[in-house]
């Protein structure tokens, strides 16, 4: 099965782009669902068909689904729904207030991701793609597991016996199985540890940004490449969407400035995100919606090109070996040697990059290394771990 998931600014034409890519993967005989994780949904609009929180088919090979978190609770969860409700409730929280408090933190892009874990499990297709929420909200789920695992230790102190015990006295009082919503919530974590190997797996998946060629959209989209580096994912592409052709900025013209100043970003593109494959769009000068101008927005980005292939796969993450030391190498694209701090503790490396922390698990002989100094050059730090 093979997982493409596109990020991006809000408003760069990440719903677009995605649905044009499910299009095209289905046109070529795969399976393909495409799937919106970002709560202000827009991929009914962009296909033109009414979504369900369940797949719906929409043409040969092509079914879409947008989440909706309350229903995916209501239909997986509710054990762990109802411990939610019945917490707060018993705290004295009003009902309505306890209804909005018993989503977890994080849990719209965990409920997400556990759609996607289950359609990998059950190989249902062969193609996903995830027109994903703006690039902040979808680097959160980078920690997902651990911010969650976090959140359960805070709010229910003493957690598993606590819980188990006072589920077995609210279950017999009043119908509660609250020992069934802890192991749900359980088993919610270690679904979402495995959909987080799956998709740190360049071989299955691909992260794909989509940018248009203006300042503050560039600048966003290579804080995104940093950060996915950072973190172990791999990106293969970036889609340029909306460039005006260069005869709307013909002299006089209102578009004048716009298309120059588009024209030294481009360049900007090209030049700091190398050797990644740069796909461009040209604006469609209307708004895009439906099949026919999805086909078209397909072609434009890919041509002949198989979208399900992967473009690029460059490991972020490398450990040589040397006679006195070990090298720890991490590609941070688009920072200086300034912007990030390094600590280490045992068996864990600490890497921050302007507040981001990536913990990097070395091999547990690593526990009696000695960080000793690192260097920065052509967008890879390198961390000196001495044996002796």
């Amino acid at each position: 099965m093979r997982i493409i998931l596109f990020t991006g600014k809000g408003g760069v034409g990440k719903t677009t782009t995605a649905a044009a890519t499910a299009l095209k993967c289905s046109q070529k005989g795969l399976k393909t669902l495409v799937v919106s994780t970002d709560p202000a949904h827009s991929l009914s609009d962009a296909l033109n068909v009414e979504l369900n929180p369940e797949p719906t088919k929409i043409a040969d090979n092509l079914w879409g689904q947008e989440f909706d978190v309350y229903y995916s609770m209501k239909k997986n969860w509710d054990s762990m729904r109802n411990l939610m409700l019945s917490i707060f409730k018993w705290k004295g929280v009003s009902n309505v207030v306890a209804e909005e408090l018993s989503v977890l933190p994080g849990m719209e892009e965990a409920s997400a991701f556990l759609w996607i874990e289950k359609y990998y499990r059950e190989k249902a297709y062969d193609v996903l793609i995830i027109d994903s929420a703006p690039t902040g909200e979808t680097l959160t789920l980078l920690t997902l597991p651990q911010v969650m695992q976090s959140w359960l230790t805070k709010a229910f102190p003493g957690q598993k016996l606590v819980i188990k015990a006072v589920g077995k006295v609210l279950n017999k009082t009043k119908g509660i199985p609250l020992d069934k919503g802890y192991d749900e919530i359980q088993n919610l974590f270690s679904k979402l540890e495995v959909v987080q190997k799956v998709m740190l797996d360049p071989k299955v998946c691909s992260i794909r940004i989509v940018a248009n060629p203006e300042r503050m959209v560039i600048q966003e989209a290579k804080r995104a490449y940093t950060y996915l580096n950072l973190y172990g994912y791999n990106v293969d592409a970036v889609i340029v969407n909306r460039v005006l052709p260069e005869l709307v900025g013909k002299e006089g013209s209102i578009f004048e400035q716009y298309v120059k100043s588009q024209g030294k970003y481009l360049e900007d593109i090209e030049e700091s995100f190398q050797p990644l494959p740069i796909f461009k769009v040209e604006h469609q000068g209307k708004e895009v919606f439906g099949l026919q101008l999805l086909d078209k927005i397909g072609d434009d980005i890919y041509g002949d090109v198989n979208p399900q292939d992967i473009y690029h796969n460059e490991n972020p993450f490398r450990v040589k070996e040397f006679d006195q030391y070990y090298r720890i190498s991490l590609f941070l694209p688009f920072i200086t040697d300034s912007e990030f701090g390094l600590e280490k503790y045992g068996d864990e490396l600490i890497v921050d990059v302007n507040g981001r922390k990536k913990s990097v698990l070395l091999p547990r002989f690593a526990n009696f290394l000695k960080m000793k100094g690192h260097a920065f050059e052509d967008s890879w730090l390198h961390i000196r771990l001495n044996k002796n």
